[in-house]
């Protein structure tokens, strides 16, 4: 038995020396390398992507990584590799070069455009038959979530000279996948009506005509899940899992969307506190633990574990702590859940490079100018996601992402900011209907003008009293500063005979710059420069027809705005105050006009904005003198809708004369649910409130009341351009008041 052991291993020693022996003998000294076949690439790239050289001691396995590597390159539909008498030949059949691809049975460019995105292929490329079927896969895969599940891909191949070929996708589409009906499994707390809402599928009904997410689309449904998670969770249900959801086929076009939930038991704020490190000081987080007294035995919600970590975020940044983190210990007895937010101090991360792209158009510098963080600076995620924030707010990208990364060193970070730009040119008009007649706008406006940031604006308003003409050149980014530059041309002629007893003709030039004085506080410094005519009607007041004649009036502006609103872009918290005083230096009258603009915004609750704004206008003569007629003041359209602008108000006799002082009040509030299935549309409610009173050189004029009135505004973005409409009804007016009910503009983009 010893023996027979002992022969078999001396067997596997002499197999494995032959082998090592046989493996020498066929390994080879290559001193020549020919390439056969090749007819587009070169033989020397074909040598370089082969990795051998002329001299080396080649083996069989050599062979075999030569073959990959060629392979790899997908060039080549076909490789042999051999040696004969020291030569190495590699022959090749290489892949044919697409020339065109042609998609056909796909009429809308935007789906087209879409497609391509998700393909390999593409013209001037190497043909490659497993890229194909790849590429037919991805071209499903879009399709179906676009809610074509039916579709059908046909891939013809046109073979042409010079080893060339066209490809042609021939897509039929068919009908869309429509959600007949969509289910709740487990729910036995919300009614499906409520859960339908916060999904976004939809189930097909006739009406939803402009709706896209009436089809099935896999990508949405895995959304909807989330979107469903977050809702349990924000209202109590902690330990929520959302079991499955399915698409069930119910005909030949159409399926029914299946959720599973499990809600578990419902629990409770307890006992929340904050843990600081030593360091830190109690007393700039008293909000926070105010905060925590109202949370306690309110149902659980993780958007208000989010609130907390972003206040507790701010204040550590407001007061320059250091990087911290909040590390976050749940504890559940019976329905109560207890919470520890511990603040611990982190590493201090620095911002090594901020990188943009896809700016083709728009100037690099008019970007960063909009970063509140820099290079080199510590990395906060505040001011990161403010600076994107501040991106979107210029309105010259369709989209603005931020990305992330580690930098070289251990201690540094990479931000990388992505922009899909998109038209910033407008051209618009509107059109405004009223008991007493109509006005007619048009416009023209470049937002981004030559990639710089510069608007440029021009505008023309005609109704039955005015013609105004405007062009407004306007940098926000001088020399690449914080300074605003601004310089406004106007003329008009206003025919107010009929209504307010004169006419006039203006003519003048504003200049103007604004600058951040400080955090959030910008100063506004300007120059106004204007030539005037007035001609009162004859059969006007004698303390209007005093007014008659020519005037040359200069104005120094001052500009104050304290801006505390949390993001320009999309603002749902916090305030914007606004004043502007208007002081005349070479002035034939003197008029000294004070206007004050406050606006503050609150998220009352999930997806609604409400705004409370407020303005006072107030007009006064230094010399003493009545405030020239087209000096008074009137209540702005915007600020008080169901009436005529400057058709309200004071009368001396047939005429409207305006006031000294106006205010106005409004309210505002989005309604997001009212057309949820119109996409690209908002709608808010609003009431309106406004006043204007005082006549200087005639007191028993000033019949001063407050006017309202409340109403819908609808602002939606059409294929032709964004629409604006407003329907306002009055509710206390005086009976010389004018309404106009109904407003409407309309522009495009370009």
């Amino acid at each position: 038995m010893t023996m027979l052991r002992f022969i078999n291993k001396f067997e596997l020693i002499l197999i494995f020396l032959l082998f090592i022996f046989t493996s020498v003998l066929r390994a080879e000294i290559i001193n020549e390398i020919n390439i056969e076949g090749n007819q587009r690439i070169s033989t020397e790239t074909i040598k370089m992507f082969s990795g051998v050289s002329v001299k080396d001691d080649l083996s069989e396995n050599d062979l075999n990584q030569i073959l990959k590597r060629l392979y790899s390159t997908d060039f080549f539909d076909n490789v042999s590799v051999k040696t004969q008498n020291k030569v190495l030949i590699i022959t090749v059949k290489e892949n044919p070069i697409i020339q065109n691809i042609n998609y056909e049975g796909i009429k809308s460019s935007e789906m087209l455009d879409g497609l391509k995105k998700n393909i390999i292929l593409k013209s001037r490329s190497s043909f490659n038959e497993i890229l194909l079927e790849k590429d037919r896969e991805s071209i499903k895969n879009f399709l179906k979530n676009k809610g074509y599940y039916f579709s059908k891909i046909e891939i013809l191949i046109d073979e042409l000279e010079d080893n060339k070929i066209n490809l042609t996708y021939n897509i039929s589409l068919g009908e869309k996948a429509k959600i007949r009906k969509i289910t709740f499994i487990g729910n036995k707390i919300f009614k499906d009506k409520k859960l339908k809402s916060v999904i976004l599928s939809e189930e097909h009904k006739p009406w939803k005509f402009l709706s896209g997410k009436k089809y099935l689309n896999e990508s949405l449904i895995n959304y909807d899940e989330r979107l469903l998670k977050n809702y349990y969770l924000n209202k109590g249900y902690y330990n929520v899992v959302i079991n499955s959801s399915f698409a069930k086929m119910t005909d030949k076009e159409s399926f029914e969307l299946i959720f599973n939930i499990e809600a578990n038991s419902k629990l409770f704020f307890g006992n929340l506190n904050i843990d600081l490190p030593n360091d830190f000081s109690k007393t700039n987080y008293e909000d926070v633990e105010k905060f925590f007294k109202k949370l306690e035995n309110e149902p659980y919600s993780i958007n208000r574990i989010e609130d907390i970590v972003e206040k507790i975020e701010t204040i550590t940044i407001n007061e320059q702590y250091e990087s911290i983190k909040a590390n976050i210990k749940e504890n559940i007895i019976n329905d109560k859940i207890n919470i520890n937010f511990k603040i611990e101090e982190t590493e201090k991360f620095f911002v090594e490079r901020i990188n943009i792209f896809g700016n083709n158009i728009t100037l690099e510098s008019v970007i960063r100018n909009q970063l509140e963080i820099d290079e080199g600076d510590p990395f906060n995620q505040i001011l990161y996601s403010k600076s994107l924030n501040n991106i979107k707010a210029l309105n010259f990208f369709g989209s603005v992402e931020g990305e992330i990364l580690d930098g070289n060193e251990f201690n540094t970070k990479i931000i990388n900011i992505n922009i899909t730009e998109k038209a910033t040119g407008e051209i618009f008009a509107g059109i405004g209907t009223g008991t007493e007649g109509s006005s007619f706008s048009f416009g023209v406006k470049e937002n981004n003008y030559l990639g710089r940031g510069i608007n440029v604006d021009s505008n023309l308003n005609v109704s039955e009293e005015k013609i105004k003409g405007k062009f407004i050149v306007s940098n926000p980014n001088y020399k690449n500063s914080d300074k605003r530059i601004d310089l406004a041309l106007e003329a008009s002629s206003v025919d107010r005979l009929g209504t307010s007893g004169y006419k006039s003709n203006v003519s003048g030039f504003t200049i103007g710059t604004q600058f951040e004085y400080l955090d959030d506080f910008r100063f506004g410094l300007s120059s106004k420069n204007i030539i005037e005519k007035i001609e009162v009607d004859g059969s006007a007041s004698a303390k209007q027809k005093k007014q008659d004649g020519n005037y040359f009036d200069s104005f120094i502006g001052l500009d104050f705005i304290y801006d505390k609103r949390n993001q320009r872009y999309q603002t749902t918290s916090g305030f914007l105050s606004d004043y502007n005083l208007n002081l005349p230096i070479l002035s034939d009258t003197n008029t000294l006009t004070n206007v004050y603009n406050y606006k503050v915004f609150k998220e009352l609750y999930e997806n609604n904005v409400s705004s409370l704004s407020f303005l006072f206008k107030a007009a006064s003569s230094l010399s003493g003198d009545d405030i020239k007629l087209s000096e008074r003041m009137y209540i702005p359209g915007r600020k008080l809708r169901g009436f005529e602008t400057g058709k309200i108000g004071p009368k001396d006799g047939s005429d409207f004369i305006g006031g000294n002082y106006v205010s106005a009040i409004n309210a505002t509030t989005s309604v997001p649910k009212i057309l949820e299935n119109v996409q690209n549309v908002d709608i808010v409610m609003f009431a309106d409130a406004a006043n204007i009173w005082g006549v200087d050189y005639d007191s028993s004029l000033d019949k001063s009341g407050i006017r309202s009135s409340v109403g819908l505004g609808l602002d939606w973005l059409t294929p032709v351009g964004p629409l604006t409409f407003s329907f306002a009804k009055p509710i206390t007016k005086e009976s010389t008041d004018i309404e106009e009910t109904f407003r409407f503009n309309i522009g495009t983009s370009f």
